[in-house]
């Protein structure tokens, strides 16, 4: 039985202020600066150069990769971390669109978030193949997984509307007609239970700097299922990414399996805030957290409705269909976020007029729910968004 109170304890929470944002950016696990203070004054400090041997440098991408793993469901010594989100979806692209040389169609839907198409669009340029991204609906992503399909492109939780894809029905339907998978895990790793070895998932990738509170421009990861994972071919031929990097080579070969979905040098001070972060979770049972999350989304659900009544839900109804995040529709949703937040409860706003709400178990709990939902009355009833100050858009929405 995982003890929320205790991890709630576990980060720091500035004074007076409900946090609904940990979708977005996690909060700072108290842990995370005594970690790093250690990794800058006793192993680059004391350790200079020799920290890459001494300290374990050149392995932090796969230790963290299986901490990482494990909340995913991922086979030990298949996830690997470094670089950005941006980067590890086109690396999963491109790999799996060259596992699939007869086909052209990359599959997604309009829910995915926009980088990936932007990276799936580019890529399909740059190979200049006839490659073809069509976007659909996410209701009608299944019936569109034909046999012209190379790779569907998915992003399990949608990132407005926290709608929640079924990740095992639909790698059986795109296996069943050739297609291979990629799954964009941004929000639901560390937001729910993800099973991608039971789901038979191609390739995965994710961010951590949301739901796993590794902090601003955590690095991101890539997951290669072992099938595919000594012949998929890294189209981004890093150094690190080499069998042998200190041989110095002049032509690129592959590392063995998850390795050569490295790239460049580790951001070791960020794997090192991150390693504090994953901590966290060694106490916490996915599916407790699941069943606390949802038991949390479902009574903002209803205190919301039943007090914001100008409010439009946007976030699906039943448990199973959502992911850790309540959506609300509101033409004037920017202004009505910066008068949540001037009054102490943090969530954030997504164009064209959608409020996003995380709910995070590990440090959000009933009472910052009713607190919450207190404000959000307040600030909708007394038209308190109705304010100049808070229509003025700043660059991060």
């Amino acid at each position: 039985m995982t003890d929320f109170a205790a991890t709630k304890r576990l980060f720091h929470l500035p004074e007076g202020i409900v946090y609904l944002d940990g979708n977005s950016l996690g909060p700072l696990p108290r842990a995370a600066p005594a970690r790093l203070e250690g990794t800058l004054r006793d192993e680059w400090g004391e350790m200079l150069i020799t920290g890459w041997n001494r300290a374990g440098w050149m392995d932090q991408p796969r230790r963290t990769g299986d901490r990482v793993g494990r909340l995913i469901g991922a086979e030990a010594g298949h996830v690997v971390m470094g670089d950005t989100l941006s980067i590890k979806v086109w690396q999963a692209l491109a790999a799996a669109l060259e596992l699939r040389p007869d086909r052209r169609v990359i599959l997604s839907d309009s829910g995915n978030f926009p980088s990936d198409l932007y990276m799936a669009e580019g890529l399909a340029g740059l190979l200049d193949k006839g490659h073809e991204l069509r976007v659909v609906e996410p209701e009608a992503l299944a019936e569109h997984i034909t046999d012209e399909v190379a790779v569907a492109l998915i992003t399990e939780v949608d990132y407005r509307t926290g709608r929640l894809h079924d990740m095992r029905a639909l790698t059986a339907k795109a296996h069943a007609a050739g297609a291979l998978t990629v799954w964009d895990l941004a929000h639901s790793a560390g937001a729910l239970p993800v099973d991608l070895s039971g789901a038979g998932a191609d390739f995965a990738v994710g961010c951590t700097y949301k739901y796993l509170n590794g902090g601003p421009g955590a690095p991101a990861f890539i997951y290669v299922a072992p099938r595919h994972a000594d012949h998929a071919r890294p189209a981004l031929s890093g150094w690190l990414g080499h069998a042998a990097p200190f041989a110095f080579e002049p032509r690129y070969r592959a590392g063995d399996g998850i390795e050569r979905m490295r790239v460049g040098t580790p951001p070791v001070l960020a794997l090192a805030a991150l390693d504090a972060a994953l901590d966290v979770w060694d106490g916490v049972d996915m599916a407790a957290l699941r069943a606390r999350s949802l038991e949390l989304t479902a009574l903002f659900i209803e205190e919301v409705e039943a007090r914001c009544p100008r409010l439009q839900l946007v976030t699906p109804r039943a448990p199973d269909r959502r992911g850790s995040q309540v959506s609300f529709r509101f033409a004037e949703g920017y202004a009505a976020m910066q008068a949540l937040i001037a009054r102490g409860v943090i969530g954030d706003f997504r164009a064209p007029d959608i409020m996003r709400f995380g709910i995070t178990p590990l440090y959000i709990d009933e009472a910052d729910i009713r607190r919450a939902v207190d404000v959000l009355a307040e600030v909708m009833e007394g038209d308190l968004w109705d304010d100049p100050a808070y229509r003025a858009r700043a660059a991060v929405t």
